[in-house]
């Protein structure tokens, strides 16, 4: 292995490392509210929109994520009512149409962790709040909402790796991310091994922060995670 050329690599492949960021922290931003919003229609209790719910997320977790960029990049543009519509300027780039396409799948695959995440929460919690006197949005938020994102927390950090990994698809509709500099660089030096090598470990340095920052706010959010005061302490009143 080249040392010289990797280093070199790595530098040409650094450049690409915000491309590769901000794909992966728009769709899992935009994704997330979504997939929210579909957990919540699959709990409603309403026919249409749990069908719907059901149909989205079948879609979407049965069909490859290469296929629904293709289909976004190339199939949309097919349809003239498409290119004369006020969202052409942003489905003729292709950097929004890679965001629709990671959103729209990352949102089918967080829609059913959260989902669990609110089933999750004990019912008798919610009657509790409602003698309280509480109303449905106040429970939702102090009650339902706090536990359920600690139950959902572990699974969608594994989600939010899989995005990540995921936008090396995007160099196939031309966006120059890692993975797209990573293959013009095997095109011109015919050095595979140290190109891929050097990506897979930037690939592996993002995933490495993501799990830390995800085990730190779970460490956060779960006070059982964390070792019990002393009982001096506590008798002060010292809290976390």
């Amino acid at each position: 292995m080249d040392i010289k050329f990797a280093l070199e690599t790595f530098w040409s492949l650094a450049a690409a490392l915000p491309l590769t960021l901000e794909l992966a922290a728009t769709s899992i931003a935009l994704g997330s509210v979504l997939a929210l919003g579909l957990a919540l229609a699959r709990l409603s209790g309403i026919l249409a929109l749990d069908l719907f719910a059901r149909t989205y997320v079948f879609l979407f977790r049965g069909t490859p994520l290469l296929v629904q960029i293709f289909l976004i990049y190339y199939g949309l543009s097919q349809f003239p009512a498409v290119r004369h519509s006020i969202f052409w300027p942003l489905l003729r780039e292709p950097y929004w149409c890679a965001v629709l396409a990671l959103m729209l799948n990352t949102a089918a695959y967080a829609s059913e962790i959260i989902r669990g995440g609110l089933l999750s929460v004990p019912h008798g919690q919610v009657e509790a709040a409602r003698a309280c006197g509480m109303g449905r949005l106040m429970i939702f938020r102090r009650i339902v909402m706090p536990q359920a994102l600690r139950q959902a927390l572990p699974g969608y950090g594994n989600e939010m790796i899989s995005m990540v990994k995921a936008t090396s698809l995007a160099s196939i509709i031309t966006l120059m991310e890692i993975t797209g500099v990573a293959a013009k660089l095997i095109s011109e030096s015919y050095r595979v091994i140290e190109v891929f090598v050097v990506a897979g470990l930037i690939y592996l340095a993002i995933n490495f922060a993501l799990t830390r920052l995800v085990a730190l706010a779970e460490y956060r959010f779960n006070p059982q995670l964390r070792a019990p005061l002393p009982i001096a302490a506590e008798l002060k009143g010292e809290t976390h």
